[in-house]
């Protein structure tokens, strides 16, 4: 190996010692209670050779959201690489997300939260953030076609406006305040149940209505798709006062 070969490979795994450093504070701090010097610490450098490899503290931050959003690539790919229907992609790529929200909850916390104003749109990283996050919507996107194309999906649909309205619904569900959980908790329900109400809820909406193609989400069981058992009759009523 060269001088030159060398030096970069260090030059490449200090940064990743930075963002490892930054990761584990951000992980467990909001990202006001994080500065560039407790990063400084915990990588134990000088601030100014933090600064040599990233801008400012929101740069870091995008590139760590920006490794979570990778994840959730890789998720949304292997379903789509699945040999099963278009309609049952569909609901593995929301059962993805759930997933990845239950295993790297703190990226899930990382990505919402840059999608705030808090953010400047000047950041480079916020491009290669929305098209990373864009390129999950199209995986979605092309799985209502091919629903669409094999049956299964309504013709009727247009896959971009059904994308955006399912990514937008994980979106929702999986980024719920607590208080919201709380209120469906009262009424008897898990939180884990409501999340997977959510595809007996959607799947009749979206499947096709020709008797050769049309599916049951119960019918998903045995392409890896899993789902809550529904809360029990008497769970679910009201104590009467």
């Amino acid at each position: 190996m060269g001088i030159a070969e060398r030096r970069q490979r260090e030059k490449e795994q200090r940064k990743t010692e930075i963002i490892d450093a930054a990761e584990r504070l951000f992980f467990s701090r909001n990202y006001e209670d994080v500065s560039m010097e407790d990063i400084a610490r915990e990588v134990e450098l000088n601030k100014a050779t933090i600064y040599l490899y990233f801008k400012n503290k929101e740069a870091l931050y995008a590139t760590i959201v920006l490794r979570g959003i990778g994840i959730l690539k890789e998720k949304y790919t292997e379903c789509m690489e699945k040999q099963v229907s278009g309609i049952v992609k569909v609901a593995l790529m929301g059962q993805a997300y759930y997933q990845f929200s239950q295993e790297y909850p703190d990226y899930l916390r990382m990505i919402h939260f840059y999608g705030s104003e808090r953010f400047s749109k000047e950041n480079p990283c916020t491009a290669e953030i929305g098209k990373g996050y864009g390129t999950c919507r199209l995986i979605l996107r092309d799985a209502i076609q091919e629903g669409i194309d094999d049956g299964t999906i309504r013709a009727d649909l247009d896959p971009f406006l059904t994308s955006m309205y399912l990514m937008i619904s994980f979106m929702g569900i999986l980024s719920m305040e607590n208080k919201w959980k709380l209120v469906i908790e009262v009424e008897g329900f898990s939180y884990e149940q409501f999340a997977s109400e959510f595809f007996r809820f959607i799947t009749p909406a979206i499947s096709s209505d020709e008797k050769s193609h049309k599916m049951d989400v119960k019918d998903f069981a045995s392409f890896g798709f899993y789902l809550t058992e529904p809360v029990a009759p008497e769970k679910k009523k009201r104590k009467e006062s």
